[in-house]
């Protein structure tokens, strides 16, 4: 008989890409760290008697008006930092595709079956809470779709000793197959009025910047202004201008092997946007007034706040662990020996940690200042909650019984096996 090819799910991967993962968690772990601070400063400070500060903070307005960039520093926290943390989000999605895991299609199935099963479940639990809600209601769809990378990340680090290194590769790919998913619908379902000109302005300062990567440009004064001028028409155009930031990395060549552009680039701001850009929009975003939107009551009834948070916990759970099990069973494939399907649990309910791109999805479909964004945003931060202690204590469980094993991430496993 001749031979039939088989691949592990959760494979460990070779040591330059398990090297590669370690050295971005440990930076997203640090940035975790420093959301969880920002976020919890904002919600101290406002519900505390001096909330009007903060609001205020928030409000205050900055920027030339002539170019319609007179926006409030939350504002600014919102459309200009976080398009740093989506240019590196775009960078690490195209080296993932050009060479690295998802380069690989049997490699990639697992991540982008998952991601897709990870948002489609939590969107379908969402839309069932408030299918007979009001109009614009159902706009919040996407809230509990999204996996923030940065706290998952945290939580992981914190029990981490001996979890096989084929789980945390995952979860990076996850997330960034997530990420993906999550700019296409912010790019398709959150932009209400689009204006072509702008938009086909933007394309210049693009393919500009685009020229001068591939040129291998590397000066900052040179690439800055065309990539501030596509952001700034981007957001003139009607499109997210967050959305501006993936399309940049995009332009960016990824070396096959060694240290190319993209791998230079995103080295230089992974820790300005672990450390900073997204910290500082968990601090403007993250500060909701429990007691004080609609009352404690109000927010615990409201289907909005219940299909965010149900979403999250429940919904990612059985989206990703769901479609890892589907994977499985309609291929030839087969867990690592390392890994189990507790492991696959653990990771399934960690994935409910939803934190920078829902709060935006709930900020673009209610309104920044609205009692709905408000309710989200609760419903994000106890269903993040949740699912962050939920997945400690399974994860802890299954460090514990790698530990006894003698087992810890190790390297060098081929993917594929043959079989006779």
């Amino acid at each position: 008989m001749g031979g039939r090819r088989r691949w592990i799910l959760f494979n460990r991967g070779s040591w330059p890409e398990v090297s590669r993962v370690g050295d971005i968690l440990r930076t997203e772990t640090v940035g975790g760290a420093l959301l969880l601070a920002a976020a919890v400063t904002a919600l101290v400070w406002a519900n505390s008697p001096w909330s009007g500060g903060y609001v205020s903070l928030g409000e205050t307005r900055i920027g030339p008006a002539a170019w319609h960039l007179d926006l409030s520093l939350a504002q600014w926290a919102t459309d200009g930092l976080l398009a740093v943390f989506f240019f590196v989000a775009g960078l690490e999605l195209k080296r993932e595709f050009v060479a690295g895991e998802l380069r690989d299609p049997r490699r990639a199935v697992l991540p982008v079956v998952a991601a897709v099963g990870g948002m489609a479940v939590p969107a379908l639990i969402y839309t069932v809470f408030n299918a007979a809600s009001p109009d614009g209601v159902l706009a919040g769809w996407a809230v509990p779709t999204a996996t923030d990378i940065a706290f998952a990340v945290a939580v992981l680090g914190l029990v981490n000793t001996h979890l096989p290194a084929a789980m945390r590769t995952f979860l990076l790919t996850l997330a960034v197959v997530d990420d993906l998913l999550a700019i296409a619908v912010i790019a398709v379902f959150y932009t209400s009025t689009l204006r072509f000109g702008a938009l086909g302005a933007a394309l210049v300062p693009l393919l500009f910047f685009a020229a001068l990567v591939r040129r291998q440009v590397r000066s900052w004064w040179l690439l800055l202004p065309p990539a501030a001028a596509t952001w700034a028409l981007l957001h003139a155009s009607g499109v997210h201008a967050t959305v501006a930031g993936v399309l940049l990395a995009f332009t960016v060549p990824v070396a096959g092997r060694g240290v190319g552009l993209a791998e230079r680039f995103e080295h230089r701001l992974r820790p300005i946007s672990a450390g900073l850009a997204v910290p500082v929009f968990a601090f403007f975003a993250a500060g909701v007034a429990v007691s004080g939107a609609g009352g404690i009551r109000a927010w615990a009834t409201d289907p909005v706040f219940l299909g965010v948070a149900i979403g999250l916990v429940a919904g990612k759970t059985a989206g990703v662990f769901g479609a890892t099990w589907l994977v499985q069973r309609c291929t030839r494939a087969r867990l690592g020996e390392d890994v189990g399907w507790w492991d696959v649990f653990g990771l399934s309910v960690l994935a409910g940690m939803g934190f920078t791109v829902a709060l935006l999805i709930g900020e673009l479909a209610f309104g920044a200042a609205s009692v709905r964004n408000d309710h989200s945003k609760i419903g994000v931060l106890l269903g993040s909650l949740v699912a962050a202690t939920l997945a400690t204590v399974v994860l802890r469980i299954r460090n514990a019984h790698h530990r006894r094993r003698g087992a810890g991430p190790r390297d060098g496993v081929p993917d594929v096996v043959q079989t006779r």
